[in-house]
């Protein structure tokens, strides 16, 4: 048994590794937005990676601890959830390019039209890679801006700040579906998988646990989510 749990920690580590390795080589590399020590949105974060990191169960962990501003709670999750799906992209980024993903699809059933209300007043067909790269600069000027993402306590919230959350992972749970859908084998690859699913799942539970996407957004992934988040499911 102890050797067995020696292996798959090297497993681990290994897959953590190549995860890495191709993050570092992403070409649009971002960098990650980091709260200031000493914060209350520092300490949070600080909080929810320890009780992620003890191997609690992923259900637990999402919710608010008792005590605890949503807002506040809610800010330090989409911060960390942008900068982990912009690394899991980044494994993919050379299998998915103009020619091989010429549309943002989730198979043939769903696709997605960028509209960002200034270059694209409409919504546009433009190829995965295009998409994701315009999400990922818009998703990062949200949680940049002070205004919508106050770091100190002083600065409230603004009015719409839970509705622009909604909006940031619901158009972050479109990447997972292009990536989970369109480059499942590359992940696969690169040992990936595991690493992926942990952090779909964690993904899930908290956008459940608060309500930030809607049901038919959920959709594309629906099975898969019925095979790897049985429990969430059965509870509601």
């Amino acid at each position: 048994m102890e050797h067995r749990e020696q292996k798959e920690s090297c497993r681990d580590k290994n897959m953590t590794i190549s995860v890495c390795v191709h993050f570092i080589l992403y070409h649009t590399f971002r960098p990650r937005k980091k709260f200031e020590p000493g914060t209350l949105k520092y300490s949070l974060h600080k909080r929810a990676q320890a009780s992620l990191n003890s191997g609690i169960n992923l259900k637990q962990v999402v919710r608010l601890p008792h005590g605890e501003d949503l807002n506040d709670w809610v800010a330090v999750h989409v911060v960390d959830f942008f900068n982990r799906i912009n690394l899991i992209y980044g494994t993919v980024t050379d299998f998915c390019r103009e020619d091989t993903c010429p549309t943002m699809s989730g198979g043939p059933k769903f696709e997605y039209l960028w509209a960002d209300r200034s270059k694209y007043k409409k919504p546009t067909h433009l190829p995965a890679p295009q998409y994701i790269a315009l999400l990922m600069d818009w998703a990062e000027t949200q949680i940049n801006n002070d205004e919508v993402f106050p770091v100190t306590v002083d600065v409230p919230f603004p009015k719409n700040f839970i509705p622009t959350c909604k909006k940031i992972l619901t158009r972050l749970f479109r990447v997972f579906v292009h990536v989970y859908i369109h480059h499942f084998e590359s992940l696969v690859a690169i040992g990936a998988e595991a690493h992926v699913n942990t952090c779909y799942k964690h993904f899930y539970y908290f956008i459940r646990e608060f309500d930030l996407v809607s049901q038919r957004e959920l959709e594309p992934l629906a099975e898969m989510t019925r095979r790897i988040c049985k429990d969430q499911l059965q509870k509601r």
